[in-house]
């Protein structure tokens, strides 16, 4: 009888490659995202001038739909730039 070298599993074997993300709005207890601090809302805008995308910074759903409106909202008021070449 030739013996089966290969091991098989039932279940897969679990490794922990997810990394825990965290909203850092809920972290630090954010109630209001203000539109008036360009400068806060330039670290979630990539250098083209786009919103960077949840599954990128790890925030919460809440909390990305008032950061959109408050990107907006700051680029309504000419605070932040619609497009922009090499922002950073």
């Amino acid at each position: 009888m030739a013996e089966n070298k290969n091991v098989r599993y039932l279940n897969p074997i679990a490794i922990d490659t997810k990394n825990e993300r965290y909203c850092r709005f809920r972290e630090k207890g954010f109630k209001y995202i203000d539109y008036k601090d360009p400068d806060f809302l330039l670290m979630l805008v990539n250098e083209q001038g786009k919103i960077l995308p949840r599954r990128l910074t790890g925030t919460s759903l809440k909390y990305q739909r008032r950061l959109g409106k408050a990107i907006k909202k700051a680029r309504h008021l000419a605070l932040l730039p619609y497009l922009a070449d090499q922002l950073r």
